[in-house]
């Protein structure tokens, strides 16, 4: 084969290449990312509302940004809120519902961590991981950390081990300390950005 013939078929092989390469990101676009979108902006008024009860209506992109990290808006118990309410999981079965307990439980956690003067980081992690963790921190520094949370995860797993085993999972990658996520405060702040950009775009239509 001559090199001219070589490089048209490298050149047709680049360019189909590229078509896939674009259709794949319209398909994602379209299949996964416009939906997720929906999902959550679709909760937005509610998350809203629920905080503007409590006079916390400029925590709503941190609210979203929560149920980002819970759920990305899927589920009937988007803001995974049931096991704050005393539930098994999931039990919780309507979003609104969800939210409202979302909203009360982030509520709860803020007005005790502000008792306890922790960090905004701290009340975050304590959504996940309950009020025991601001207590924890109220004792050893007042500011979160990732290997504070690491501590009380620990200290929790001591206490329950048969309860707290990361489902016999050694490769998660929360093991040893599968109470709670250590990362979580992390995960929800990384998101922000995220659930803010979807809010832009839904003020842009």
């Amino acid at each position: 084969m001559s090199k001219k013939k070589r490089r048209k078929g490298s050149s047709f092989f680049t360019i189909i290449l590229l078509i896939l390469a674009v259709s794949s990101f319209w398909a994602y676009n379209t299949l996964v990312e416009k939906p997720q979108e929906d999902r959550m902006l679709q909760y937005k008024p509610l998350i809203a509302n629920e905080l503007l009860k409590y006079k916390m209506d400029q925590f709503t992109p941190l609210l979203m940004a929560i149920m980002y990290q819970e759920s990305k808006g899927k589920g009937n118990d988007p803001m995974q809120a049931s096991e704050s309410a005393g539930k098994q999981r999931n039990e919780i079965n309507s979003p609104e519902k969800s939210i409202q307990q979302g909203v009360f439980h982030f509520h709860q956690m803020y007005l005790y961590g502000g008792k306890k003067k922790v960090d905004l980081d701290t009340i975050i992690q304590a959504y996940n991981m309950g009020p025991g963790y601001i207590d924890f921190v109220a004792k050893h520094g007042l500011k979160h950390t990732e290997a504070l949370a690491k501590a009380y995860s620990e200290f929790q797993v001591k206490k329950s081990p048969s309860t707290y085993k990361c489902g016999g999972n050694f490769g998660n990658f929360r093991y040893p300390y599968c109470f709670g996520d250590y990362t979580y405060t992390k995960k929800v702040k990384d998101s922000i950005p995220v659930v803010t950009k979807i809010m832009q775009k839904s003020m842009e239509i």
